[in-house]
């Protein structure tokens, strides 16, 4: 069943595209035959979720029209990691032109985002990865690329207007250090996914310890509005048909191979996205 609000899509074999197949009684700008992207999960992202699926039924405020120009391999890539990084960005880093940032864990998934969408927004990116994702760093379009295992930025001497920490592999007070006077550091905490992360509770009492510093330090955010994910997902589909966010994907796996996807994940090792497809 769909609700009044709820549209239903299909990635099938037999039709390898993520195409509308019904819509929802309160749904009028959506037509079976649609091609979009989005996500299922639309409360939050404080757990794991989603799904391995040909069918799936979502809300529509969920979902956008894909653009021509990108592969539904590309797009499937973009509105998760993509929403978190323009989120951060724009509410909580508060992003100008010509300020300078930089994105610690530039390589992955947000961070290919992050670096894309802060050039969009005019910033001067440095990116921070391993050694074997530099180049990568470097395509994606950041002014400067830095080895994490050869330079502790947190004492290199240089300041920024903002640090987004996806990793959150270096404490708070030692950000600082690399933060201007009126900088602002955002942590997303996507840490050691897999085997080697923390089983419980993840990267949430680090972020919990950063808002109760929150009243004690102006480089921490003090505000969390929520996220606007029609208004997020208009911005990036937008991106996307202008060439300013181009997906990254490290590889794909069919669906039959979801456990070797997953697997693949768990070793940390990725450049870009994942991908499942039919």
């Amino acid at each position: 069943m769909l609700c009044p609000g709820g549209v239903r899509t299909s990635v099938s074999p037999a039709r390898p595209s993520r195409v509308v197949e019904r819509v929802g009684a309160g749904v009028a700008d959506l037509a079976p035959g649609d091609e979009v992207f989005g996500e299922t999960i639309t409360d939050h992202q404080w757990h794991n979720g989603g799904a391995f699926a040909e069918y799936v039924s979502v809300q529509r405020r969920a979902l956008a029209r894909k653009p021509a120009r990108v592969s539904f391999e590309q797009a499937a890539t973009v509105p998760t990691s993509g929403m978190i990084a323009l989120y951060n960005l724009r509410h909580l880093g508060e992003l100008a032109p010509g300020q300078r940032v930089l994105v610690n864990g530039a390589g992955g998934c947000v961070g290919s985002c992050t670096v894309q969408l802060a050039k969009a927004l005019g910033g001067h990116v440095t990116g921070v990865d391993t050694e074997r994702k530099l180049e990568l760093v470097r395509r994606l379009g950041a002014d400067r690329a830095i080895d994490c295992d050869a330079v502790d930025f947190t004492r290199s001497g240089e300041r920024y207007d903002l640090i987004v920490d996806i990793p959150g592999n270096r404490p708070f007070r030692a950000c600082r250090r690399a933060l201007a006077p009126r900088g602002r550091y955002v942590l997303i905490g996507h840490h050691h996914f897999g085997a080697t992360g923390r089983r419980w509770l993840g990267p949430v009492p680090s972020a919990f310890a950063l808002v109760a510093l929150s009243p004690f330090h102006r480089q921490l955010p003090r505000r969390f509005p929520k996220p606007n994910r029609t208004e997020l997902m208009a911005t990036l589909t937008a991106l996307l048909a202008s060439g300013q966010l181009t997906p990254i994907i490290d590889r794909t796996f069919p669906l039959a191979e979801a456990r070797a996807a997953l697997r693949h994940l768990q070793e940390g090792q990725p450049c870009g996205r994942i991908v499942v497809t039919p």
